[in-house]
């Protein structure tokens, strides 16, 4: 646990549930950052700390957030973004792509589906959207959605592959990853029946310490905040790793922090600590 003189170097930020709340109204939901956390992070920029976006979202779902935040500023550096549970990471602007890992997610994908024969397959095609066994829920994938035969989808290597079954349960999908166990894929389960396959040892965690590594910050100097079981090793690598007030209790024992929930700005909350407002 970092003592109270000590200041983060560097930032790791998850967007859903971190950066971004849901606000309801006229019957649609939309994203925002709320004026606290905006604060916060440009106070974080301007002290000279490197703040570094770190989701499960594809890089293109990424870009708008770093706009909402203005991260994007002509002048500066590019900034580094983590994408796809750190299998992807990437510099912005322009969109380069600087390290990427994949996997052969053939033997995880049939397993689940011999379980889960009516589920959602998708796979991201980088810059365009997700070529889709089927289509998901309205709203749940950005970009361009492609329908092909479920072996085309995965018939090369991928960074990412989500599985999504709108029957299921969260729990259905945790009982049957550790049924599985799913052996040459590393997985996280969403906070519905939501199944991210990933290659083996890939996470945010190992996105972010590429990251570190190219910028020569120790994981001691970073700070990074999460409310997803996508952000455990992420938590756990930190430095300080603080979880938001409504992750669930798993995310919650692999952090050193918890601050308050998204809607009350627990992220700004914990930013402020280290870069308090004049």
């Amino acid at each position: 646990m970092p003592e109270e003189s000590w200041r983060p170097r560097l930032v790791a930020l998850d967007i859903d549930g971190t950066l971004l709340k849901w606000i309801e109204g006229s019957g649609q939901t939309r994203e925002e950052v709320g004026g606290a956390v905006y604060s916060a992070v440009y106070r974080a920029r301007e002290a000279g700390a490197h703040v570094v976006l770190a989701s499960g979202r594809s890089p293109h779902g990424m870009i708008p957030i770093a706009h909402l935040l203005d991260l994007h500023e002509s002048g500066d550096p590019p900034l580094w973004v983590v994408a796809s549970n750190g299998a992807v990471v990437f510099r912005y602007p322009p969109l380069e792509i600087v390290h990427e890992q994949t996997f052969d997610a053939r033997p995880a994908v049939t397993a689940v589906l011999e379980q889960h024969p009516q589920a959602l397959v998708a796979v991201e095609e980088r810059g365009i959207g997700y070529r889709v066994n089927k289509h998901f829920p309205e709203g749940e994938l950005s970009g361009e959605i492609i329908v092909a035969e479920l072996d085309s989808l995965i018939e090369e290597h991928v960074s990412r592959v989500i599985i999504r079954d709108p029957e299921a349960s969260v729990d259905d999908f945790v009982d049957l990853v550790a049924r599985l166990g799913l052996h040459g894929t590393d997985y996280v389960v969403g906070w519905t029946a939501w199944l991210d396959l990933s290659p083996v040892g890939v996470s945010k965690a190992s996105g972010l310490e590429y990251v570190a590594r190219e910028l020569g910050v120790d994981a001691s100097d970073v700070l990074a905040i999460g409310d997803g079981r996508n952000d455990i090793e992420m938590l756990r690598w930190a430095g300080r790793g603080v979880a938001m007030g409504q992750a669930v209790d798993e995310v919650k024992a692999a952090a050193d922090h918890v601050t308050d929930d998204v809607t009350l700005d627990g992220a700004a909350r914990e930013l402020e600590r280290w870069f308090p407002g004049g």
